[in-house]
């Protein structure tokens, strides 16, 4: 046994660096069903690179269109790719999450885009350059300092730009996230994207948006003390005490410095004395001694050519010494010509002072108060008319709003028919083969998101009544609701890649198989990337990685493998039979994998089927 056991097991290959192509499943006999998914219409995730994140030191990653499916034994490091994408996607970057020892962490991703315009559009509103191959690469970095940074093609960006970007490309859900879908505006949401109302919804919330608007309006015109009287006296008190002091920004400024200059008047009359003497005014002046200096370099010109360039130099000095001198003189005789200057400069600061003191801000403080109170007190004065106008607005808004609110009922009741019968249909191929699932409406007054409130509700067995999804306790039930409507939502959701980390908990044996069959459903529209520790899921994949610990240089790390056929099967055995794999565990791993390949080939003809038109008679 123990040599059959050694012949049987195959060493994993190590990752592969070619791009994976789309149903990589290549065991013996089924190679003719290679390129039956669908190519990407939207984007997908081409490649992810990760450096000391966590018990990942370096790994570098290819994903393929399709179902990616990522399997390990627990604890192994499946969780590293989700938390590597939370990054890329906005999330906030922990430094606990920071590999032991090391100084940066380095997460960066390569997504390959087809779509969708939205994106495109708020990629151009901030700037960021689109290949022309169309590839995003976004990047993040983050240290154990706790600084970080965030780049969009080589552009940094804001963590707030950087979640909106991850928002239209990227969808996470985990064994946490069902509680999204116990929120009713998130049900509501899938029901108008179902029904693809984005059109009429966009055009009630306008118009809620305007009513909001002016219900703040009406509160800020009502809202204060209730004598009116009272508060226009106040107001008109503030305005005319403002206005009377005829502030400017810069005012304050230049005060200080002329005060500064005439109250040190006696000090400087004395300097200008001086300086005027010694340039231009005393018998020894500069200006007297330079002129004399002048006489002799031009005798030294008529003698020596070369000095005729100094006697046109002296000239010039000698001008600048007299426009020195005149200055001096000015500033002088301005500082004695108005000696009740002072006074008015010591007046006007104390202006300054008062008012800044009794409403507690600076110049600019105040003179924007002033704008606030003239504006707070025309509205007073006009109050009655106003609130008038308001009222007839708001009425006239009212109606608007009410109409545009039953429009969108109108509409989203045939369209919760509709996604009723698809998720209960959905419901039915997971397992709940006499399940139903229904939609409750109850009318609400006016909303964001219109005059509706609603919850799905869910029977599972015969017999029982439906019940609010809020009310069901089992995780595996709540797993596949969502699953269902993943897949009813797989045409209409413009999120182009899906993730799914571990849904498929608390279920086993026929029911993790027809989760399996959705997920590889839903990818072929989607790129899908599944974490699961289920064989009958996993053998669904168009391509499997296999993530392990290991030992090396006394360190543990983390290692993510791209398998190939021998090295699935053997990944495939061990989830089926534990560590050890036997030919048993083989034969049956073989056998469920050209399986879901048969089963591939089986609803890539019925999809095709479905497809053609019917003939004209």
């Amino acid at each position: 046994m123990g040599r059959m056991r050694a012949r049987e097991t195959r060493r994993r290959p190590k990752i592969a660096a070619a791009f994976c192509e789309p149903n990589s499943i290549t065991l013996p006999g089924m190679k003719h069903i290679i390129g039956l998914r669908a190519k990407p219409a939207l984007a997908m995730l081409q490649s992810l690179q990760i450096k000391n994140l966590a018990l990942v030191d370096t790994l570098a990653v290819e994903l393929a269109f399709g179902l990616n499916v990522i399997t390990g034994e627990t604890g192994a490091g499946k969780s590293m790719i989700i938390g590597a994408l939370n990054l890329l996607l906005g999330e906030r970057a922990d430094k606990t999450l920071l590999r032991e020892g090391a100084d940066q962490c380095v997460v960066e991703a390569v997504f390959q885009m087809a779509g969708p315009e939205e994106l495109r559009a708020l990629l151009q509103a901030g700037g960021i350059e689109c290949g022309a191959d169309g590839g995003l690469i976004i990047k993040r970095t983050f240290t154990a300092a706790g600084g970080g940074r965030q780049f969009v093609n080589n552009s940094p960006v804001t963590l707030q730009v950087l979640k909106r970007i991850g928002e239209l490309l990227v969808d996470m859900h985990g064994p946490h996230d069902h509680q999204s879908l116990l929120s009713a505006d998130f049900q509501l949401n899938i029901l108008d994207t179902f029904g693809r109302l984005e059109k009429e919804l966009a055009a009630y919330r306008a118009e809620y948006d305007g009513q909001q608007a002016l219900l703040a309006r009406r509160r800020a015109l009502t809202s204060g003390d209730p004598d009116v009287a009272r508060q226009v006296d106040l107001l008109a008190f503030q305005v005319k005490e403002l206005e009377a002091a005829a502030l400017r920004a810069e005012e304050e400024a230049e005060i200080i410095r002329e005060q500064n200059v005439l109250g040190n008047a006696q000090a400087i009359l004395q300097l200008a004395d001086e300086i005027r003497q010694v340039l231009t005014e005393a018998e020894e002046s500069a200006f007297n001694r330079l002129a004399t200096a002048q006489q002799a370099l031009a005798k030294l010109a008529a003698l020596a050519p070369a000095a005729a360039g100094w006697k046109s130099e002296a000239r010039t000095l000698a001008a600048q010494l007299q426009d020195i001198s005149a200055g001096v003189g000015a500033l002088a005789r301005n500082i004695e010509g108005d000696p009740g200057r002072l006074q008015w400069l010591d007046d006007r600061l104390a202006v300054y002072q008062k008012l800044k003191r009794k409403y507690d801000g600076s110049v600019a403080d105040l003179l924007k108060l002033l704008e606030q109170t003239k504006a707070r007190l025309s509205d007073l004065q006009t109050r009655d008319e106003q609130l008038r106008q308001l009222d007839a607005e708001l009425n006239a808004g009212s109606q608007r709003l009410e109409a545009l609110g039953q429009t969108l009922r109108r509409k989203r009741a045939p369209v919760a028919a509709r996604l009723e019968k698809a998720v209960t249909a959905e419901l039915q191929d997971l397992g709940f083969e006499k399940a139903a699932f229904a939609i409750a409406f109850s009318p609400v007054e006016s909303r964001a998101n219109g005059l509706d409130a609603l919850d799905f509700t869910f029977a599972p067995n015969p017999g029982e009544s439906a019940r609010p999804l809020r009310a069901i306790a089992s995780s595996g039930e709540m797993s596949r609701v969502m699953l269902a409507i993943k897949t009813v939502l797989a045409e209409q959701d413009r999120i182009p890649v899906l993730v799914f980390d571990e849904i498929d908990v608390n279920i086993g044996g026929k029911t993790a198989r027809r989760v399996g069959e959705k997920l590889a459903e839903v990818a072929r529209r989607r790129q899908v990337i599944c974490i699961t520790h289920l064989p009958q899921v996993a053998v669904h994949g168009n391509v499997q990685f296999a993530v392990e610990k290991r030992v090396q240089n006394g360190r543990t790390v983390a290692r993510m493998t791209k398998l190939d056929d021998p090295g699935r099967i053997e990944e495939i055995a061990r989830m089926l039979g534990g560590r050890d794999t036997t030919r048993v565990t083989l034969d049956h791993a073989r056998e469920l994998l050209e399986k879901a390949a048969g089963d591939i080939i089986l609803k890539a003809g019925e999809a095709k089927s479905k497809r053609k038109v019917p003939p004209q008679l």
